[in-house]
């Protein structure tokens, strides 16, 4: 089972953890949050993960972040490679599929459940007119 983290700005990652101990009660185990604070460089998250990693006894990890681009990310995607998968746009329906699948998927196809959690977690009602 792989691990999870969630990299957010502070203090999202905290209050994600709590969103998902309210559904998931028994996913301590396997989830992990870092609060990236305004005071944070791409360095310094990189460094609070890998300390955060460094117990873990399952070498394998999903990491969550917020925003594409910005310090948590930029910091994750320093871990990412065979054994880190990184995504971006967290939201509590991504982390919701991820706990409900993270007991028996494979890293990738974890990752993958993931990003289908946020794109079925987008519901507009009524539907949106077409662009077109």
């Amino acid at each position: 089972m792989p691990n999870l983290l969630v990299i957010a700005h502070a203090p999202l990652a905290s209050a994600l953890r709590h969103v998902a101990e309210h559904t998931f009660p028994d996913c301590a185990p396997v989830l992990s949050v870092l609060d990236v604070t305004p005071t944070m460089c791409a360095e310094d998250v990189e460094a609070g993960a890998r300390a955060l990693m460094a117990s873990a006894l399952q070498p394998e990890w999903l990491v969550l972040t917020d925003v594409f681009g910005a310090t948590p990310s930029n910091g994750a995607l320093r871990l990412a490679g065979e054994q880190v998968q990184v995504l971006s746009g967290v939201s509590v329906p991504m982390l919701w599929r991820t706990l409900c699948y993270a007991s028996h998927k494979p890293l990738i196809e974890l990752a993958r459940r993931a990003a289908q959690g946020a794109v079925s977690g987008i519901v507009a009602t009524p539907p949106l007119p077409s662009a077109e």
